[in-house]
């Protein structure tokens, strides 16, 4: 279900999101996200996340109107030429579509591995701050089947804008457990104690959490470039696993390193230092890939 509303003023309150692009994480602690460019648009009105608005020129409207009327909650489409939303925005790199979406509860690991058919294979990341190397990432976890992105708690949110941008939309099928302690949208601990309820429970960190897996039979591998001799043809990925991806300027940490069962190099010159996350990603899922499809 939907309304149409023509923006008479970029004043209004609820454009204050797109107005606000590029401050992703005031957005995140109000537990909402945007979502820009026709195809990562698409497949948000495409998922089960809920939608609060989007906003248009009016040659989008019959495109975009199936998808609109299918939903279950009432979404109020904002119409205006592309050069007033490029005023409201700010810049002009979204393809004249946008939309404003809620973040999703979180999701439970123990859940995740439940519902998740044999061989499990999960990836976490650890100290990965580029929001664009996340959301390609993203991509290559949707494309080669991953049951599950963990995001270790020094890591940027998967629902940044760019992230979200660079994943294609794909964010919206992949499962994601966040370490980051968090509160719900503006809920300080006095609001908290004022509602009587107790302040959530401390997420544990992504090096328990590793270890965690490790207790549950899951082999815990690090992608590292200094890894012990060990290289990616030579690694077993047929069984339940977890791969373990850091940044590109420090790696992984030394506690999470340390938290894995071994690492495994891509093997490469040594005039070559490493792989951006992304191309990584996609070599060490695409062997997983491989292996577990071999006939």
């Amino acid at each position: 279900m939907f309304r149409i509303e023509k923006i008479s003023s970029f004043d209004q309150p609820e454009l204050a999101p797109y107005r606000t692009m590029r401050r992703s994480a005031e957005h995140e602690a109000q537990g909402i996200f945007v979502a820009e460019g026709e195809k990562v648009v698409r497949r948000l009105l495409e998922s089960r996340f809920t939608v609060v608005s989007v906003v248009f020129s009016e040659q989008h409207l019959e495109e975009f109107r199936p998808l609109l009327k299918a939903r279950p909650e009432n979404i109020t489409v904002y119409l205006a030429e592309r050069r007033f939303l490029v005023t409201l925005t700010g810049f002009s790199l979204f393809q004249g579509v946008l939309a404003v979406g809620k973040i999703p509860p979180p999701i439970s690991l123990e859940e995740i591995l439940a519902r998740s058919p044999r061989p499990q294979l999960l990836v976490a990341i650890d100290s990965l701050s580029n929001a664009e190397n996340l959301g390609a990432l993203m991509r290559n976890c949707a494309a080669f089947g991953a049951h599950a992105l963990i995001v270790g708690e020094t890591s940027s949110s998967p629902f940044l804008r760019r992230a979200v941008r660079n994943s294609m939309g794909t964010i919206f099928q992949l499962p994601v457990v966040e370490l980051k302690n968090t509160r719900g949208p503006h809920e300080s601990e006095n609001e908290l104690r004022r509602r009587e309820i107790s302040p959530p429970e401390k997420k544990p960190t992504l090096a328990e959490t590793l270890r965690g897996l490790r207790a549950r039979g899951i082999r815990c591998i690090a992608a590292h470039p200094r890894a012990d001799g060990k290289t990616l043809s030579q690694a077993d990925f047929t069984g339940d696993c977890c791969i373990v991806f850091g940044s590109e300027g420090d790696g992984i940490s030394q506690t999470v390193l340390e938290s894995c069962d071994e690492a495994v190099a891509i093997p490469m010159p040594p005039t070559i230092d490493s792989l951006n996350v992304g191309a990584a990603a996609a070599v060490f899922l695409y062997e997983v890939s491989r292996q577990r499809n071999k006939t």
